[in-house]
């Protein structure tokens, strides 16, 4: 590997995504080049310089980039000390091809809420086990990229439906321990995904994600309670694995699954 040159790529289990790439380049110049998916792209350090479709451009701090496929592109540092950058690649089920003609026409997207929201999912990404967050995120990106792209679809609001949000919920209690995907829970209830995620929140104030995460956590400690060991409890509550379990459990109770064991063991 070049020197001052850090890479980390790959294919996280959530539909839509093609490739997730982070990347640290001090000298690398891209040529010109076309993807054959959606580029999403958070510069974190530095700056890129770029030429699309023939214009150039750049990636002012605090945006959110899109470059949308088949469209050519290069890219350059564009500070000394080069740039670090986040990427998904989304596929072509994510953005209709009549969103391309406005990508090339804005590619750079001054939005202060989708770069939260683009950073909170590369999170989740990294995270082995929250593939429904990582779905409810992308729903609502995807949501918000084609707001962006067609201004004149008025920006959805709070969603009211308590039917449906009472019918996700039921039905994220009796998948407590196999989960579910957000398509899975949009196909049996026949509701858009964003549709299904706004609802849920505006119900009851937690997204569906967050919800199912701390009934686990809650199953948890009472398996620790009974005596499980870690490993055992963070299958049986719906973890991907011992690792899993012990972020979401410290977060949720500030504390490790272990040590939490250890104040219900006999005479203490």
């Amino acid at each position: 590997m070049t020197a001052g040159q850090q890479i980390h790529a790959w294919r996280p289990p959530v539909p839509g995504v093609a490739e997730v790439f982070h990347a640290h380049f001090t000298e690398h110049a891209y040529p010109m080049h076309v993807h054959d998916v959606w580029t999403l792209l958070l510069v974190d350090d530095g700056a890129v310089r770029y030429d699309l479709d023939r214009h150039p451009h750049g990636t002012p701090a605090d945006t959110v980039t899109l470059l949308p496929p088949h469209v050519p592109h290069n890219g350059s540092p564009a500070t000394a000390h080069g740039f670090r950058k986040r990427v998904l690649y989304l596929d072509l089920t994510q953005l209709g091809p009549e969103l391309v003609g406005p990508a090339v026409d804005r590619p750079e997207l001054a939005d202060a809420l989708l770069r939260r929201r683009v950073g909170r999912l590369h999170t989740a990404l990294a995270a082995p086990g929250d593939e429904l967050e990582a779905e409810s995120r992308l729903a609502l990106i995807r949501e918000r990229l084609r707001a962006h792209l067609r201004p004149r679809l008025a920006a959805p609001g709070p969603v009211r439906d308590p039917g449906l949000a009472h019918r996700l919920r039921e039905l994220l209690d009796a998948r407590l321990r196999q989960g579910l995907t957000l398509d899975e829970a949009a196909a049996l209830l026949h509701a858009h995904p964003a549709h299904l995620v706004r609802a849920f929140s505006g119900a009851f104030g937690i997204a569906p994600h967050q919800y199912l995460t701390t009934l686990r956590v809650g199953r948890a400690r009472r398996l620790l309670l009974d005596g499980l060991p870690p490993g055992e409890v963070a299958t049986a509550a719906g973890f991907y694995d011992q690792s899993h379990l012990n972020r979401h459990f410290r977060k949720v109770v500030g504390t490790t699954p272990g040590r939490y064991a250890r104040t219900g063991a006999p005479g203490r």
